[in-house]
């Protein structure tokens, strides 16, 4: 969504209408930021220069200001924005940002004023306080997603538009609670109060806005993709949400597309929306394609002693070959062979017709499926059975982040849309892996795929890898 801010406040306050809960995710953001600047300092500080001489008393000092230094920097970064605060990579990027600036106003000020600073000490101060803040902030906002999965936390939102895209909103709200967004009233074009969309009252029409907003208590206000509201009903909205600097939404009518491919350029005046076609060839897939196999090879050199034992565990607790394959498409259809520690018993495909058959789309998942072997369950449910599939990485049939791999009988039931995924090659994992897995419907399974596919790019690569970490590890949805 697009934020459209207003209010006239600067965007480092935070207005009196802000729940109580950002004031306090704030303070505790810039408490972090102290902390993790403080100990990367320290660290640095007893790395480069050890015991106590009155040589280093000029850099103690620096490392005790550090602190407040670096919180300078991240504020002037806007860092400490409460629409920055638990949500996206813009935060992360921010905090980045102030690390290189201040590490560059170093340099730059040391080489102006000619003092002689241990460069050892400031290659290695500000990186670590980088790193440690990053590491901080990430354990700030995994708390802060662990209450919003208990409903707490939440931004309360007033939808705006038709049933059909309220409604699509507040279900997915509802999936990912992570977002902190939760859908307290709707306003639709001549909406009746009696009515309800996807179990949220509808309070009023479109011209009812800010009085929903102060009997519910919201502080955003979401505008779906609806004709009604043009232009110039937006800005006249937008003025009316000044007085209380509640928060203004705007979903563009094209979904899944990601920020990066989308900029505002003004035109003759106009806020044009230009959208950039997804990069599926060219410069940035063969760095992919490079980071994946290197990544890979490193991965198999690394898990050597474990996959040993996992091929030997196969092979003692049943009859039959320690690897399976099958069949796969990849990328542009071509088919290719992928491997798998084998988790049922032998036989188990001759099984598959008696089992339930198609219940959800083209997925077949069931839980409890009676051809798995106790290992294979364990395995299972921490993806230990997919490692083998790192050879399918070295061997360019797949990616480490990508799209499920399907099967040919799969595939042969595509329609145009789904046929989409078969642009990019299959991941070891991707957004349905760390989304929930084969708890996901065969719809939802798909949007992610497709998501993906139109908003691909290392940085979301490695957001994703990161998050498989604890989502193989908790091993839930895996079955």
């Amino acid at each position: 969504m697009t934020v459209v801010r207003s209010g006239h406040a600067p965007s480092w306050r935070v207005s009196p209408h802000t729940p109580p809960w950002v004031r306090t995710y704030r303070r505790c953001a810039v408490l972090a930021d102290l902390c993790g600047a403080g100990l990367g300092a320290a660290t640095a500080f007893l790395v480069r220069f050890g015991a106590f001489t009155p040589y280093v008393l000029p850099y103690l000092l620096v490392s005790l200001a550090l602190p407040l230094v670096w919180s300078c920097a991240v504020a002037l970064s806007r860092a400490y924005e409460p629409r920055m605060l638990g949500e996206g990579s813009e935060e992360f990027r921010r905090v980045m940002q102030s690390g290189v600036a201040l590490t560059a106003g170093t340099a730059i000020g040391s080489y102006l004023t000619k003092a002689d600073v241990a460069r050892g000490y400031v290659v290695l101060a500000l990186p670590l306080v980088t790193l440690v803040t990053l590491l901080f902030r990430y354990a700030l906002r995994r708390g802060l997603h662990r209450r919003r999965a208990s409903g707490r936390c939440m931004r309360k939102v007033v939808a705006v538009g038709h049933a059909a895209s309220v409604a699509e909103l507040v279900e997915l709200l509802r999936e990912e609670r992570h977002h902190g967004m939760d859908v307290v009233a709707a306003c639709l074009p001549g909406g009746a109060c009696d009515e309800h969309v996807n179990g949220v009252p509808v309070a009023g029409d479109l011209s009812d806005v800010p009085l929903v907003v102060d009997q519910r208590g919201a502080d955003t206000v979401a505008v779906l993709a609806c004709p009604e509201m043009d232009g110039q009903a937006l800005r006249r909205l937008a003025w009316r949400l000044e007085r209380t600097h509640t928060e203004l939404v705007v979903a563009p009518a094209l979904m899944d597309v990601a920020g990066p491919r989308t900029t505002i350029r003004p035109v003759a005046g106009l806020p044009l929306l230009h959208v950039e076609h997804p990069e599926l060839a060219g410069a940035r897939q063969l760095v992919k394609n490079v980071f994946d196999r290197l990544v890979a090879v490193w991965l198999l050199v690394l898990l050597t002693p474990v996959l040993g034992a996992l091929a030997v565990a196969v092979r003692v607790t049943s009859p039959g070959p320690a690897l399976f394959r099958q069949t796969r498409v990849g990328r542009d259809g071509r088919v290719f062979t992928i491997l798998k520690f084998r988790t049922m018993r032998r036989g188990s495909e001759k099984q598959k017709i008696t089992l339930v058959s198609d219940r959800d789309g083209l997925l077949f998942k069931i839980r409890n499926d009676p051809r798995v072997t106790p290992l294979g369950t364990l395995m299972r449910r921490h993806s230990l059975d997919e490692l083998p599939q790192l050879i399918n990485v070295v061997l360019g049939h797949m990616s480490l982040v990508g799209p499920r791999p399907p099967l040919p009988e799969e595939v042969a039931r595509y329609g145009d849309d789904v046929r989409r995924r078969l642009l990019v090659r299959p991941g070891l994992t991707g957004l349905w892996q760390v989304s929930g897995r084969s708890d996901l419907s065969w719809e939802e399974s798909v949007r992610l795929d497709l998501r993906y596919v139109e908003n691909w790019s290392l940085t979301l690569d490695l957001q994703i890898l990161w998050k498989t970490w604890s989502a193989v590890a908790r091993g839930q949805g895996a079955y």
